[in-house]
């Protein structure tokens, strides 16, 4: 690694460090309300005490810096994830701040930035490892809303997920190191972006876990799914010898998890699938370990260990295999047996 790549990486991680610590103590000592997640009777709630939604903010003025010292040092510049992570962190930060919309009027604001952002930013998939989905994507408008509907399922995820301590931080470690090990070995500009994000969700997780001193909140939720959806779709246009499968398997949870929900929600309870209830996956596995331990902070951070520590040992396999089309097609299918059976189980335990 270069030089200048080594002292950056140290002021980025300093940073990061100083826009939480000090940042957090200020508002801590002048008891501001900013940004401060007080509501404990919502159904994705599980935190005890008031915590205020910091990693958001710190996140995308960390990468702010990145974007600068790529443009300035590596003469590297992102239009794309510059305009996607401001837009997508905006929108987060509204309601960060208590100003209260409509789930559907938000799903609205989401697709009008996606159609907009993918077809003036020219972002598609060039290439997708199966058939009759290659063919359809030589067609602009199929292109295009699928491209759209990847980043509401994988934004919509991560903003899901993140319920508790360490479980989209983590989650999305394990998804960015990944890519940049593939990347890396492949020489893609797209390390350097994926380094450092490493380096400043690193720094998140530490104060998010296992005791959480700060939430992401919305804004940092939708900046992580829309870094998580502009890395893997960069990683699979510059490396096509990768089965689309593969990244099927790498982003499985945050996708499935939204689309498991969807289906769920109109299907068998027969209601709106944009109203918030408490379960999914991850809930019902924090009410099993509630009974057991009969802790609610233990119980927290105990479930991101869980799913994230399963989704680490099974994508493991994958990740040897990714350019193996016929075994990333048939794993994934282990996938979704796994997620069915876990859920069915967890359903079970906690009726």
């Amino acid at each position: 690694m270069e030089l200048s790549n080594i002292i950056f990486s140290l002021l980025l991680l300093l940073f990061s460090f100083f826009i939480n610590k000090y940042f957090l103590s200020f508002l801590v000592k002048k008891k501001s309300t900013l940004l401060i997640d007080d509501q404990f009777t919502k159904p994705q709630a599980f935190h005890e005490y008031s915590t205020y939604r910091l990693g958001g903010t710190m996140f995308f003025l960390s990468l702010i810096l990145v974007f600068l010292y790529l443009f300035f040092v590596k003469n590297i510049f992102y239009l794309e994830l510059i305009s996607f992570c401001t837009l997508f962190f905006l929108l987060g930060l509204i309601d960060d701040l208590k100003i209260n919309l409509a789930p559907k009027f938000r799903l609205i604001i989401m697709i009008i930035f996606l159609l907009t952002l993918v077809s003036l930013n020219e972002f598609y998939l060039e290439s997708i490892t199966v058939g009759y989905l290659n063919n359809l994507m030589k067609i602009d408008i199929f292109a295009l809303f699928f491209v759209c509907l990847c980043f509401l399922f994988i934004i919509n995820g991560a903003n899901l997920i993140d319920g508790f301590n360490g479980l989209l931080g983590i989650h999305a470690l394990i998804i960015f190191v990944i890519l940049f090990l593939i990347n890396f070995f492949n020489d893609h500009n797209v390390q350097y972006i994926l380094f450092y994000v490493i380096l400043i969700t690193l720094i998140f997780i530490v104060y998010n876990f296992p005791k959480a001193k700060i939430f992401l909140g919305d804004s940092g939720a939708y900046l992580l799914g829309a870094l998580i959806a502009i890395s893997t779709i960069n990683t699979n246009n510059l490396d096509p010898s990768i089965s689309s499968f593969f990244f099927c398997i790498l982003l499985f949870y945050l996708f499935f998890e939204v689309f498991f929900s969807f289906i769920r929600k109109i299907v068998i309870e027969k209601k709106s699938p944009l109203f918030p209830d408490k379960k999914h996956l991850h809930m019902l596995l924090y009410k099993i370990l509630l009974k057991k331990n009969n802790s609610k902070s233990k119980s927290n951070y105990h479930v991101s260990i869980i799913i994230n520590s399963i989704y680490l040992i099974m994508i493991i396999p994958a990740i040897f295999m990714m350019t193996d089309g016929m075994f990333c097609k048939y794993y994934s299918i282990v996938f979704f047996i796994s997620y069915f059976f876990s859920y069915r189980i967890a359903y079970e335990k906690t009726k």
